[in-house]
């Protein structure tokens, strides 16, 4: 059993910056791969980044490429999410998740066995 717990979210102005952190209970930190999620109202939940268990591989979405970078420190237990050149329609609930299949694309919701409460991120304009 791995619980989530997301911090760092709020509200921001376009072009600015936040860092999302998530932190993990277990031992086994470092046996799941993670990822970072986002739902707008109105919309499904979204792929934004995952990073493998090592942290040595990275993927983003698209849209978020070349601004928001995922880490993580397994001897923290955490990853984080720095977003930068923020805009309005990055808007969403962010959700943390960890997965563990060796057959899953991490970029698919169904990769992934545990997710946070997600927290909020609000980007004006």
């Amino acid at each position: 059993q791995v619980q989530l717990v997301e911090s760092g979210g709020g509200l921001v102005q376009a072009g600015g910056s936040l860092r999302l952190s998530c932190a993990a209970s277990g031992r086994t930190f470092n046996s799941y791969y993670m990822g970072w999620f986002r739902q707008a109202p109105g919309k499904e939940r979204e792929f934004v980044a995952t990073i493998s268990r090592s942290g040595g591989n990275t993927d983003g979405a698209n849209s978020v490429k070349g601004r928001f970078t995922i880490s993580r420190d397994n001897a923290k237990n955490t990853v984080n999410l720095q977003m930068s050149s923020l805009k309005p329609e990055d808007t969403a609930i962010y959700y943390c998740a960890a997965g563990s299949s060796y057959y899953s694309n991490p970029r698919h919701r169904d990769a992934y066995d545990y997710w946070g409460q997600g927290i909020q991120v609000t980007v004006s304009s």
